[in-house]
């Protein structure tokens, strides 16, 4: 039988993150802003100096996000960034579609007025930012895993956080596309309203067309 933990060793404090991970999130940033490009080799050594690190902690992040899907590692050869195909982009999109479908369903149907008053609150963020793209992805992101936490199954969440981190990949983000944001917002509206009304049948509709839109402007 394990022995018990003492008092002392259970009020020791918590170890501060480990520099991989630390590492880990300022190559995800580097992605993501296109610093590097999907397609793209990964150098190491020119990262470690520029990070100031050994490799090994550097070798450490890049399976972190190997694990994301958003590095790719070559046995010999190195990693790079992972770029997204047609077929990638509508295989994710059918994904995110399934489970943000099902989510929205069960905040229709459950949801508290307080919890739709935030959602309400993100969704004129939304109007506010409509002029201003950064902001917009920002805020749209936000409202949508919102409304995953709000549904309640954490596994569906942190499914869906993964598959949003891959589709910042994507070369072409469907917001992109001349007058897609004002149709995703359009969109969003028509989705709060069937959220308040508390039309579950209707939100799932909205929903699915929302990801269907966004999947054809991203072709």
């Amino acid at each position: 039988m394990a022995a018990l933990e003492s008092p002392a060793a259970a009020q020791r404090p918590l170890s501060p993150r480990a520099l991989y991970q630390d590492v880990a999130e300022r190559l995800r940033q580097q992605i993501f802003t296109r610093q590097l490009e999907p397609g793209s080799w990964i150098d190491e050594l020119k990262l470690c100096a520029e990070f100031g690190i050994s490799r090994t902690p550097l070798r450490e992040a890049l399976k972190v996000l190997a694990v994301e899907g958003l590095v790719t590692m070559k046995v010999r050869r190195g990693a790079y960034v992972t770029e997204m195909s047609r077929i990638d982009v509508a295989q994710v999109y059918h994904l995110m579609a399934l489970l943000e479908c099902d989510a929205v369903g069960e905040v229709a149907r459950h949801a508290t007025d307080a919890q739709l008053a935030e959602l309400k609150a993100l969704h004129e963020r939304l109007e506010k930012h409509s002029r201003q793209r950064d902001a917009f992805f920002a805020t749209n992101e936000q409202f949508h895993l919102r409304l995953l936490e709000m549904a309640g199954n954490r596994w569906r969440t942190q499914i869906v956080t993964d598959l949003r981190k891959v589709m910042k990949l994507n070369r072409h983000h469907s917001l992109f596309k001349q007058g897609r944001l004002a149709d995703s917002l359009a969109e969003h509206r028509a989705l709060m309203q069937a959220l308040e009304a508390r039309d579950a049948h209707r939100a799932t509709q909205l929903m699915q067309a929302h990801f269907d839109n966004g999947l054809e402007a991203a072709a």
